[in-house]
């Protein structure tokens, strides 16, 4: 990592004594006048020319009229989050807020620090965006700061151009107190996104408005339960994308069996896809070898991969506007799968088949749980490993099939993998809307130390999942270019390494 200026000043006490005064990390040396003088000269003015609008805003702007009719006459602040410190002073790589991506449009690494407040008390100045501007080059900013300078993170957008870009009245961070200070509509924020944010509001205001805070961020996250038309466009392509990123991993899977790791070079291989054609992956890929695709949340990633044995990844590409694929594929590691793997993946097929029959408007959200399990208990049943009935299993008072599925079969989906979670549990189980987004994603897992389990069953795990959106009559299928059929799958292996 770059370490400018670096060099051992223990011995010079004036320029110990100049870095103290000027407020210098440890491993950098004092800015002398003359450095001071020269380094604003001789650059070329930047680029008049605006920037053009993202093609998020009229979505933005829909989501922040839907905004202020569900809070009337009050002020709603939207902070994008802080940097998040890695170790010492490096940071993770910058990931605003969820709620603020909604409604600011902004994706990618914007917007550090910055505040987004919709004042449904102002019809003149509504929806106004705060954030650091680039500085002049005249300033120490310009070649010191290594949060915001120029010369450190590259060319950051000026008040003008970030407005151009956002549709957003635009203004310096450092008015931000008073954004929230004038005049005496309510004022809620979202607390968790900015800690020094949510302190200057409790200043200027009554104390006990958390409940308040609450109940905004509840809505915020409701919010997103449908998604509108550009919204749905951005998740086709993350699923598009992801296909072309699975495509690669299939490419790579006899390097990984020989380079040993194998887990690990499946990961990187999705991992640099995403980073090419869209912002990153949206969450922490699974790339589960063998046994380890029984544990559900398995992100260690550092087994082999062997001949024989299935490889199951579940992993998806955010694309720049932040918005996630989410798809699970399980392949046979040598491109054909055993007589027992094909038939707990075609146990998991069909249970994937009939929660998408139910995900239509008429059901609730849970019932695409029930209509995945109900089959698989099925085939528990068949092969004598369930130990009471299918009724009995699937009753309130069983569950006994957890053992091999622990986990459910859907979660909303969107700028969060698992996307309004902080709607209320009533809402986000309850009837199901056209525009919402769901994942599809049954399993069954056999723990290779299960003596419940038949012998040729112990060690594998399968998972399917794809992304699907309810409409008015059967469900679009997002993901549907990447095969999951039996057949389909080791087809598709077979083009990939016969290409």
């Amino acid at each position: 990592m770059t370490d400018v200026q670096s060099t051992d000043v223990s011995g010079n006490e004036e320029q110990l004594a100049a870095a103290e005064e000027q407020n210098l990390p440890k491993r950098q040396t004092p800015f002398s006048r003359a450095f001071k003088e020269f380094i604003p000269t001789d650059w070329a003015p930047y680029d008049p020319t605006l920037p053009a609008p993202l093609d998020s805003v009229p979505s933005a702007t829909s989501h922040r009229d839907a905004l202020v009719a569900r809070f009337p006459g009050e002020r709603l602040v939207i902070p994008a989050g802080t940097l998040v410190r890695r170790n010492n002073d490096c940071d993770y790589p910058f990931r605003p807020n969820s709620a603020f991506a909604y409604y600011s449009g902004l994706g990618t690494d914007r917007e550090p620090n910055a505040v987004l407040v919709v004042d449904g008390s102002s019809d003149e100045h509504r929806d106004i965006l705060y954030f650091k501007p680039r500085a002049p080059r005249t300033d120490r900013e310009f070649y010191a700061d290594s949060t915001y300078g120029e010369m450190w993170v590259g060319q950051r957008e000026s008040l003008e151009e970030m407005s151009a870009m956002t549709g957003l009245e635009c203004r310096d961070i450092s008015r931000f107190q008073e954004a929230v200070s004038a005049g005496d509509p309510q004022v809620r924020v979202i607390r968790d996104a900015d800690p020094t944010v949510t302190e200057k509001v409790d200043a200027l205001r009554p104390a006990g408005s958390q409940e308040a805070d609450e109940e905004f961020y509840q809505e915020t996250s409701a919010a997103r339960f449908c998604k509108d038309e550009w919204e749905t466009e951005q998740l086709r392509q993350a699923c598009r994308s992801s296909k072309e990123a699975f495509d690669a991993v299939i490419a790579e899977i006899p390097a990984a069996v020989e380079k040993g790791r194998g887990e690990r070079w499946i990961e990187g291989t999705f991992g640099l896809h995403a980073r090419h054609l869209g912002n990153n992956v949206g969450y922490g890929s699974i790339c589960a070898a063998g046994d380890h695709a029984n544990t559900l949340h398995w992100v260690r990633n550092d087994g082999e991969l062997r001949p024989g044995e299935l490889l199951l990844i579940d992993a998806g590409i955010e694309v720049d506007s932040l918005y996630t694929a989410d798809i699970t594929r399980t392949f046979p590691i040598s491109g054909q799968f055993t007589p027992a793997q094909r038939k707990v993946y075609q146990a998991v097929y069909e249970a994937q088949n009939a929660a998408a029959a139910v995900a239509t408007v008429g059901h609730d959200h849970r019932d695409i749980h029930q209509a995945a399990i109900r089959v698989i208990c099925e085939y528990l049943a068949e092969w004598g490993i369930l130990p009471v009935s299918v009724e009995d299993a699937l009753s309130p008072e069983g569950g006994q099939f957890r053992r091999w599925m622990v986990h459910g079969t859907s979660h909303h989906l969107g700028l969060d993998v698992h996307d309004c979670a902080e709607a209320s549990r009533r809402d986000y189980s309850g009837p199901l809307r056209p525009g919402m987004t769901v994942s599809d994603e049954p399993g069954i897992y056999f723990k290779s130390t299960d003596l419940l389990v038949p012998e040729e069953f112990r060690g594998i795990g399968v998972r399917i999942e794809d992304d699907i959106r309810i409409t008015d009559g059967e469900c679009e299928w997002l993901s549907k270019d990447t095969p999951r059929q039996i057949d389909e799958v080791e087809a598709w292996m077979a083009e990939v390494w016969n290409a």
